[in-house]
């Protein structure tokens, strides 16, 4: 199994020197020993949870500029982009040494990214599109029509004159019609352009939207739904608009009936356990998730991440926690606990999951109705996963990944595509 080497020890190392700070005072003061720390410093052992806040308020530093998060999503981008193991096995060594070559190298596999789904959404936009369908149809007709009322006067030279005026009248009728639906073909992509639904994802704009507030909207937790329409206002493509006024508003309700001060006391007092918090507020258990994960990141509390998804299993929205690598493309791991609960609606979930670099959460899932329930309509559900880093036995862990294409468990039953990854075993360098 590949176990990457964590850059968190290293950026460790490196505040307790630009402290002063000895070794065995920072170990003493964090409550862990000084062996420990050496090890955790040359990677050698991987940190999260209360031992990493801890060493974070020793080091008077955020958890997060010392975490791995940020990296771990670069890990994963430039994964991603190799066809082989041996350049996998080497990207850690570029973002070691050269963190700022590697960042611009996946900057530039997201942009191809974005560009080839840009086109993929212009060729479903031209496939599908029941409005340019319409025309396009309308547009062959009268073609068509022309065309076959031409060749009766052209193969026909000496017709009636009556019927030539009626030919004549018919290829007149014929091509206002094929000017029009050309104008209205027309008009729709200038329509398309104006308002940036062809060129645009809606939903990775409002992802965007939410990680730079680290899913914590501060003017919604301070102001309620009134501070929606100024958030939205950043959001220039109007799709982008119309899904984000919904997770907004959403986030306003969740705001309004479990406001944060009072559901982090009552976090504190039950250890931040999903079901006991629903059962302390009477709140539905996707709706305690999500206030879990809107937390904001400060010592003391614990980091959650969340996942929800819809019945197809495609990911709406995604934040991540440090050691719980996300994919930036493509499909989710098909082991994940949310997806399981698609299938148990109302059936709440608690699993133990390793994660393929040997990382420990507890994850919680469970799948809720959107809408009210009716006779006449489908059942339409969404998945909602909080994951936390957790401490203890494996044994019993669920072993998930990623995403297939940077997984190295290459004997995964649930795998549907071949892993980049080699499977050997990574050693850290002495630092």
């Amino acid at each position: 199994m590949v176990k990457p080497r964590s850059l968190t020890g290293s950026r460790i190392r490196e505040r307790r020197l630009a402290l002063g700070l000895k070794q065995a005072d920072v170990a003493r003061d964090a409550g862990i020993s000084a062996s420990y720390l050496n090890l955790i410093e040359h990677n050698r052992r991987r940190i999260g949870g209360k031992v990493l806040n801890d060493l974070a308020a020793t080091l008077d530093v955020s958890p997060q500029v010392l975490s791995e998060g940020a990296d771990a999503v670069l890990l994963d981008d430039l994964r991603a982009m190799t066809d082989g193991p041996a350049e996998v096995a080497r990207v850690e060594d570029l973002v070691g040494r050269f963190p700022g070559w590697a960042e611009q190298l996946a900057e530039q596999a997201r942009r191809i990214e974005a560009l080839e789904q840009r086109l993929q959404r212009q060729n479903d936009r031209l496939t599908h599109d029941p409005v340019l369908s319409d025309r396009m149809h309308d547009v062959l007709a009268a073609v068509a029509a022309i065309r076959s009322t031409s060749s009766i006067l052209v193969d026909n030279p000496d017709i009636d004159a009556d019927w030539r005026a009626r030919f004549h009248s018919n290829i007149d009728t014929e091509s206002r019609r094929l000017a029009e639906s050309s104008g209205a073909m027309a008009h729709h992509f200038d329509r398309l352009m104006s308002d940036g639904t062809s060129g645009s994802d809606p939903l990775e704009a409002v992802g965007r939207m939410l990680a730079a507030r680290g899913f914590h909207i501060a003017e919604i937790e301070e102001r309620g739904a009134e501070a929606i329409d100024a958030l939205l206002d950043t959001l220039g493509d109007s799709g982008a608009r119309d899904l984000g006024r919904g997770v907004l508003e959403r986030y306003a309700q969740d705001a309004a009936l479990l406001p944060m001060p009072g559901f982090i006391e009552a976090g504190e007092g039950c250890g931040f356990d999903p079901a006991r918090l629903a059962a302390l507020t009477g709140a539905g258990l996707a709706r305690v998730l999500r206030r879990l994960a809107a937390m904001p990141r400060q010592v003391g509390l614990p980091e959650f991440g969340l996942v929800s998804c819809d019945a197809a299993g495609a990911v709406l929205l995604a934040k991540p926690c440090t050691g719980f690598a996300l994919p930036r493309f493509g499909a989710a791991c098909p082991l994940w606990p949310v997806f399981g609960a698609l299938r148990q609606p109302d059936m709440p979930i608690k699993q133990r999951v390793q994660t393929s670099d040997g990382g420990v959460f507890e994850v919680y899932a469970v799948a809720e109705r959107v809408g009210p329930a009716s006779f006449d309509a489908p059942l339409i559900v969404q998945a909602t996963m909080a994951m936390v880093a957790a401490e203890g036995s494996t044994e019993d862990a669920l072993e998930i990944g990623a995403t297939c294409r940077v997984c190295p468990r290459q004997a995964c039953a649930a795998r549907r595509e071949p892993s980049s990854l080699s499977g050997e075993v990574l050693t850290a360098p002495e630092l």
